[in-house]
């Protein structure tokens, strides 16, 4: 697949080479164009270097008259000849010429030929983003249906602390991805998935925790969020940017997360349970800090609310999903938890397995489903799996719905 990275100039341009090679790691094709602006923070030579594309720094340049005319409709190939056109960073001054139309250099040019899906990241000082004239571009731009990532606000080059910062590349990434995938196949659903750790409090400063990251929960809303769907992401305290067009609902507790997934579950069609849940709290938390002393301590705890069981109690005919992280007996226990939980698929998967599972990009999974098809999915990113449990899942609701 091919993708327009524009880059405009401003100190951010720095990060648009490390987008590039995030946009390849997905299998794109990555056709730099850089501004003259662009051009002095960082040279055309590093994307040519990391892409082995040919990178377009001007409509004219310091070209003969032949070469001129050969290329003259350049901007015209480049737009047929790619499928997304991502800026970052996308300086003020670039918001504002694709805004109004002004086309007085390549990447401006390129902007009004083409048709496909565009993604701007935004990058500037605090004072330019929060600038009438840069709220209202933004505002013509939104409404011509380009994809906004950022900007992150934070310590700026300038000083200025603030909004304007470039969003992190792995979300641009993530939202040009979106924009790539044509399958829209999850149109008219509303998935509800639950992702991350929750924290039990001890007292006011500490807590029980776990090890989940929350990264394949918020895979999966990323994924459904690719393919149509209206997804509500309810996620324990993670370290993640949300997923672009995903609402997120955060919760701290497994009796907060509890609440929000039952709130919510009346107007979802798809339920995905994917958040490692505490499965014990304390049952009284002291107002105060607790004491260190050399006397041994124990702590009294409660099971906390089985939340997968609850749903499958009163699911109907929505489609559940759970997940089972084991270190032993992974399929059985699968099977298991599928039966008393009520689901129609458990995703299963060894945690104790070294380069997978918690805080890894990667995950290697068994879809264990009520059909009582076993379907083993191989070692990818979290996101490839997203999709492939996705599809599965769209499979598995046809069958259950023929057998009805």
């Amino acid at each position: 697949m091919n993708v327009v990275l524009g880059v405009g100039g401003g100190i951010a341009a720095y990060k648009a080479a490390e987008l590039a090679r995030l946009l390849m790691r997905r299998d794109m094709h990555v056709n730099t164009v850089l501004t003259r602006a662009g051009g002095e923070f960082i040279t055309p030579l590093t994307f040519a270097a990391l892409t082995g594309r040919k990178v377009i720094t001007d409509l004219f340049g310091n070209r003969s008259a032949e070469e001129i005319l050969s290329s003259s409709v350049e901007h015209i190939q480049v737009a047929q000849e790619n499928s997304v056109l991502v800026v970052a960073p996308a300086t003020a001054d670039l918001l504002a010429k694709f805004a109004h139309g002004l086309a007085d250099d390549f990447l401006s040019t390129l902007y009004l030929a083409f048709t496909g899906p565009i993604v701007l990241a935004p990058a500037m000082n605090t004072n330019m983003w929060n600038h009438p004239a840069t709220v209202s571009n933004l505002a013509v731009l939104r409404a011509r249906g380009h994809r906004i990532v950022g900007p992150d606000a934070g310590d700026l080059a300038c000083g200025a602390v603030g909004p304007g910062r470039l969003a992190d590349p792995e979300e641009i990434a993530a939202v040009v991805a979106a924009a790539l995938l044509k399958k829209k196949d999850l149109t008219g659903e509303v998935v509800l998935i639950s992702a991350g750790p929750t924290q039990e409090p001890l007292d006011p400063v500490r807590y029980i925790t776990n090890r989940s990251s929350g990264k394949m929960g918020y895979a999966l809303a990323e994924a459904a969020a690719a393919r149509g769907a209206e997804v509500v992401l309810v996620s324990g305290p993670v370290h993640i940017s949300p997923p672009f067009g995903v609402e997120i609902v955060n919760v701290r507790t497994a009796h907060q997360m509890r609440d929000a997934i039952i709130g919510r579950m009346d107007e979802s069609t798809i339920i995905i349970k994917s958040a490692a849940v505490a499965d014990y709290c304390v049952s009284n938390v002291p107002a105060n800090k607790i004491k260190k002393t050399a006397a041994r301590m124990t702590l009294d705890l409660d099971p906390t609310p089985d939340i997968l069981a609850e749903v499958g109690s009163r699911k109907g005919d929505r489609l559940l999903i759970g997940f089972a992280a084991e270190t032993t007996d992974m399929i059985a226990e699968a099977r298991r938890k599928m039966s008393s939980k009520k689901a129609d698929m458990i995703v299963g998967n060894f945690v104790n397995v070294d380069g997978t599972g918690f805080e890894s990009d990667l995950n290697e999974v068994t879809l264990v489903m009520s059909t009582g098809e076993t379907v083993p999915v191989a070692r990818a990113t979290k996101r490839a799996i997203a999709h492939t449990i996705f599809d599965h899942a769209l499979r598995l609701r046809l069958a259950l719905h023929a057998s009805q």
